[in-house]
């Protein structure tokens, strides 16, 4: 189980530095590169909320 936490924490910084980054590109005037870290940065953000057991693993079907 401690390997979920850590996982999440990874994926969460890793969001913000490419947020970081998104925002300097941002301001240099470089919209496509920064267009593109925004949406790793929720890609990693979407990782991070998935991190552990799933609700429909757990259920098992009725036979």
């Amino acid at each position: 189980m401690s390997a979920s936490p850590s996982k999440r924490e990874a994926y969460f910084k890793a969001a913000v530095s490419f947020f970081d980054a998104a925002s300097l590109k941002a301001e240099a005037g470089e919209i496509d590169a920064a267009g593109m870290l925004i949406l790793k940065a929720l890609d990693q953000e979407r990782r991070a909320v998935a991190v552990g057991p799933q609700v429909l693993q757990l259920i098992k079907p009725r036979v």
